[in-house]
């Protein structure tokens, strides 16, 4: 039976949400909407400084702030350093709560559940800490540099780059680019930079930590990744996961952003340290400056091209900007570098892609980050060719595109090919009349 004469249940149809009913009537119970008796709120004191030495901390005045239930700092986190993939191998280098640096603007030091929302700012606006201001570093292409300021000092000496397997970048060797770039009829090179991009979802980060009479932690939470959260926050606090019992509630909007463990490990310690429920809500201005954004981009392509709009080498220089700690920004760059040669066969290929540190709030996962940053520079490079060339974006496309067989830079050969038949689809779409050589290429068909 042809694909076109099958039934299908879901394809081609209207299907209604399973809860897009609750949304739209207002019957759908969100994490902020959970009380529990005695529940205390959260307030965090913040970094004002992007790069510095602590000195001192104190929170006295904050502890004897009538309906304060519970203050912490480091002092009060059983594994402070953490990180977010350390199962992958990246190394653990964030402290849930700054202990002997900060490192950027915003970073959490210490944390107050209190009566009300009113009554917790305040104390935590009556943390006194002391700093010694270190020298500061905010352009990724700066801190690549021989001399820059190092970005952090606190838990050993690091470069201002994560190490892949010893190398400060991620390192992709295809064919050989330098031999290439020399019998090509054209080198055509582009700079593309993209913004780092605050999630923006309707609802902030929240999370509500209950403790139990049996001795475990409840924990309600809007993350978008439950056991990857509930491992993070039961490693931080130093309780077995048999003791933490997780409640995903609906989430209001993640892309990413709800990956990252921000309200969960902290509620969980005023909790265990109060022995009340509390609940923290990012405040609309914590979401938008303190939690994880994607990360900004520069990528830098260098093209050799043959004058019938054949690429025969492609070298790429990316660099992401991390912020100040890993978090997932490592893998991105993995991501990123194993896509910047984009879905074209080009023979010869040379990657290196550069996880940059800087003293920013750190960046994070969102929306396939890492491939989209490596997408839209490949297409605008394209189309950059196509117009030294004079060849129509379509055709520049058509030539190069991955066709069964062909070998990606990562050394995969590909078996199930679609691309020229998807860009037929799209064009078809879009109203733009193909030549018919354009119309009859199939992905299937071997090279010529």
């Amino acid at each position: 039976m042809a694909l076109s004469e099958r039934t299908f249940a879901v394809v081609g149809k209207s299907v209604q949400k399973i809860d897009g009913l609750g949304h739209v009537t207002g019957r759908t119970v969100y994490v902020d909407n959970l009380t529990f008796p005695g529940m205390l709120f959260t307030a965090m004191h913040r970094s004002p400084l992007p790069h510095a030495k602590i000195l001192h901390l104190d929170t006295s005045r904050a502890e004897r702030l009538p309906g304060v239930g519970a203050v912490v700092s480091y002092r009060d986190v059983p594994n402070n350093l953490h990180g977010l993939l350390t199962g992958l191998g990246v190394q653990a280098d964030e402290p849930l709560l700054a202990e002997h640096e900060v490192c950027w603007v915003g970073q959490p030091i210490a944390a107050v559940a209190a009566a009300d929302e009113d009554t917790a700012r305040e104390a935590a606006s009556l943390i006194r800490v002391e700093y010694e201001e270190l020298p500061a570093v905010f352009d990724p292409l700066e801190s690549l540099k021989e001399g820059a300021p190092p970005v952090r000092t606190a838990y050993g000496v690091y470069p201002n780059y994560y190490l892949y397997a010893g190398q400060p970048c991620r390192r992709i060797r295809y064919g050989d680019f330098e031999a290439a770039i020399q019998k090509a009829d054209h080198v055509i090179t582009g700079t593309y930079r993209t913004g780092p991009i605050e999630h923006a979802p309707l609802e902030t980060q929240v999370s509500v930590a209950v403790p139990e009479s049996n001795g475990r932690l409840t924990v309600y939470s809007t993350t978008q990744a439950l056991y990857f959260t509930m491992g993070l926050l039961a490693s931080l606090v130093g309780l077995p996961l048999s003791r933490v019992r997780f409640v995903g509630g609906t989430v209001g909007g993640g892309f990413g952003g709800k990956v990252d463990g921000a309200t969960e490990p902290i509620t969980g310690l005023l909790a265990l340290k109060s022995g009340r429920p509390v609940k923290w809500r990012f405040t609309r201005e914590e979401e938008c400056l303190y939690s994880s954004v994607r990360g900004a981009c520069h990528l830098e392509y260098t093209d050799g091209v043959m004058n019938d709009g054949r690429i025969i080498a492609r070298k790429v220089r990316s660099i992401q900007d991390s912020g100040a700690y890993n978090r997932t920004s490592p893998y991105g760059v993995n991501k990123n570098a194993n896509h910047v040669a984009g879905p074209y066969r080009i023979p010869n290929v040379w990657v290196d892609g550069y996880c940059v540190y800087t003293n920013k709030q750190p960046t994070s996962a969102m929306r396939g980050f890492g491939v989209f940053e490596a997408t839209f520079a490949i297409e605008v490079q394209m189309d950059r060719i196509a117009r030294q060339l004079g060849i129509d974006p379509w055709e520049i496309r058509f030539r190069n595109a991955y066709r069964k067989g062909d070998q990606t830079p990562t050394r995969e050969i590909l078996d199930s090919v679609a691309l020229i038949e998807t860009m037929q689809a799209a064009a078809q779409a879009a109203g733009i009349e193909l030549t018919a050589t354009q119309r009859a290429l199939s992905s299937k068909e071997p090279r010529a």
